[in-house]
């Protein structure tokens, strides 16, 4: 028995010796990686992300920072720019209703572009010819149309004649008091409203105005510009 119990204890030295390269690596990659690399390396890619969306944003940002802010001298604009913009009077102070009498919310016509006429309800055959034109321009935008509403304010009190009402069925036509229109709108000196076209953005404000009898080609290159300027942040449809 004592014989073979000398058999079964290990030696003393029967220890791996130290500095044995096989256990040396063995012990270095069973090490766990380093968790602030990881947090650098995750930090590095959020940061190169932002500067390609950064880089990709940068056009149309600095497009509609120069349309809307610096507006140069030099602008090949058709329009004319209104500055400062007009913004929307209040629900209170610009009153409008449909041609059924329905009360409407001023407000309410915020989120789209609006390409505006003012004519009376009678309408005579240049207002006629207005509302023609303003359908074939908005038209002429294609699928960027959805993203501006022709809208005709009729601006003396009178309903809309009937043989109107099958060629306005898109648009939006509302009546409005004319002496609290003219505290928003404006023509230009020795004119009346109903000789321009009236651009206001998606905000409620009123920033540019069409000369009497506008070229609709130099009015449609107008409104692209415009459109594309804000295509980042504008959508077809109200909120």
């Amino acid at each position: 028995m004592d014989d073979m119990s000398s058999t079964l204890t290990p030696p003393t030295d029967a220890r791996p010796p130290e500095g044995d390269p096989a256990l040396m690596q063995l012990s270095v990659h069973s090490l766990p990686a380093p968790v602030a690399a990881d947090a650098q390396r995750l930090r590095s890619g959020r940061l190169k992300m932002l500067m390609v969306l950064a880089v990709c944003a940068a056009p149309v940002l600095a497009s509609y920072f120069t349309y809307y802010v610096v507006r140069p001298q030099g602008r090949t604009n058709y329009g004319e720019l209104i500055n400062p913009v007009r913004p929307l009077p209040t629900d209170a102070a610009l009153p409008l209703s449909t041609p059924e009498g329905r009360a409407v919310l001023a407000s309410s016509l915020k989120g789209q572009w609006l390409f505006v006429t003012v004519a009376g309800g009678d309408c005579t055959a240049r207002c006629e010819q207005q509302l023609y034109l303003q359908r074939q321009i908005r038209e002429s935008l294609g699928k960027e149309k959805d993203k501006v509403d022709r809208v005709w304010l009729i601006n003396d009190g009178r309903p809309m004649k009937d043989s109107l009402r099958p060629a306005m069925h898109d648009a939006t036509v509302l009546s409005v008091d004319g002496a609290a229109l003219s505290r928003w709108l404006a023509p230009q000196p020795g004119r009346a409203l109903s000789d321009h076209w009236f651009l206001i953005d998606p905000h409620g404000q009123w920033m540019m105005r069409f000369e009497p009898q506008a070229e609709p080609r130099k009015v449609i290159k107008d409104l692209n510009r415009l459109l594309k300027a804000a295509a980042s942040w504008d959508e077809a449809g109200r909120p």
